[in-house]
């Protein structure tokens, strides 16, 4: 395997392991902090190794690929979470490091992990149980009240992997599969679906030698189980909830010891009577994330440069915004698979706003881009970033 150049001066290279839009947008601020990216990219045309000159081909599941690409890397990160722990076991043992580590990457690749662990330490979650059979599927719902939310434990993103069922029956097929190798190996994740007023986000980084930093807590926008838009800040939250969800972000990071970006997605629940605004802890993603991507343009120092300045235990930057608001517009594919006239119109009619393609062919409703608007005025900003997404897409042709 092609080994990555070294810069002069003692600079480290890290280890990237999958080529999309993540491991893409680490390669900016890569080169302002003088350190070297190499990439395991799933093909030579993967959005990362169309900007990274170090982008061996290569699959994150096989163990002797993944090996003999670390070994010529300071330390190895994530594009997705999807590592078997097999490699992820093999490479520990072999003394690479890995951040965010094994250990933690549990949490986020098992669901069911995920909910046992978070409610031994009292973090709010909605109610929940681990289903194996159609009985305890429907013993689930008549407690909590139906329609539920199944998932399944490994594997889903992005709204896969997620059903909501209004009874046992309409999981069938996912029940047959329990106990078969795969994501449903150890059973069903069940929840109950929760009543929520907005769906929030935490984002925080954290170094291997414990020092964390965290950006406001932001309002995420979802249309069909995509993220659409983010706002950041999150308009109108409560301070002593804003306080209270970071808190739980930076335990959730301390105790599961992750290291790098941790992503904590949350929905705000309407208080009880005379209660408070509260949350409910919905997904953990440990690496950049989408929820995070307006801060490469509204915080003093952007997810990508952080999850860097993390993995390495270098000092975390200033997360800081920039501006009293940021909307961050993802660019879903459209009608347009040529986007470079698109994307020239939007330069032309909004100077301030930055787009950012992911170096991604067009399909129907994946993602491909992101727009960032920043401003003193919430709704201008999100006019002007919507705007340019559904003019990229071909929503719009003015």
């Amino acid at each position: 395997m092609t080994q990555p150049k070294r810069a002069p001066g003692g600079f480290p290279v890290v280890g990237v392991v999958g080529g999309g839009q993540l491991a893409r947008m680490m390669q900016g601020p890569a080169v302002e902090l003088g350190v070297q990216l190499s990439v395991l990219a799933e093909s030579d045309t993967a959005a990362a190794a169309l900007v990274v000159p170090s982008s061996p081909v290569g699959e994150h599941t096989d163990l002797e690929t993944v090996r003999a690409f670390a070994q010529h890397c300071d330390v190895i990160t994530f594009d997705h979470e999807h590592v078997p722990p097999a490699v992820l076991e093999a490479l520990e043992a072999d003394g690479v490091a890995i951040h965010p580590t094994r250990a933690a990457l549990n949490f986020a690749q098992d669901k069911l992990a995920m909910r046992e662990r978070l409610t031994d330490l009292g973090i709010a979650c909605p109610r929940w149980a681990r289903a194996t059979t159609a009985e305890e599927v429907t013993a689930f719902g008549d407690d909590v009240g139906w329609p539920i939310i199944a998932k399944t434990p490994r594997g889903g993103y992005d709204g896969k992997g997620v059903a909501v069922a209004s009874s046992a029956s309409d999981l069938t097929d996912w029940i047959s599969r329990i106990g078969e190798p795969g994501p449903l190996e150890h059973g069903l994740l069940l929840e109950e679906k929760v009543d929520f007023v907005r769906e929030l986000a935490v984002l925080i980084a954290r170094s291997p030698s414990g020092q964390a930093a965290a950006w406001p807590v932001v309002e995420t926008v979802q249309t069909d189980g995509i993220c659409t838009e983010v706002l950041a800040p999150a308009p109108a939250l409560d301070a002593d909830l804003a306080s209270v969800a970071t808190e739980a972000a930076l335990r959730i990071a301390g105790e599961l010891g992750v290291t790098g970006v941790l992503a904590v997605e949350m929905f705000e629940v309407r208080p009880g009577t005379g209660g408070t605004s509260a949350y409910v802890v919905n997904e953990l993603a440990m690496r950049p994330h989408n929820s995070g991507h307006w801060s490469m343009d509204g915080a003093v120092t952007g997810q990508f440069e952080q999850h860097l300045r993390a993995v390495l235990d270098l000092p975390l930057g200033d997360p800081r915004p920039r501006a009293p608001w940021t909307v961050m517009a993802n660019v879903l594919g459209g009608d347009y698979e040529h986007l470079y006239p698109a994307y020239r119109h939007i330069m032309a009619r909004d100077p301030g706003a930055k787009v950012h393609v992911y170096g991604k062919g067009v399909r129907p409703g994946r993602k491909i881009g992101h727009v960032n608007v920043s401003g003193p005025d919430l709704g201008e900003a999100r006019e002007r970033a919507g705007h340019a997404a559904d003019y990229l897409r071909g929503v719009i042709t003015e």
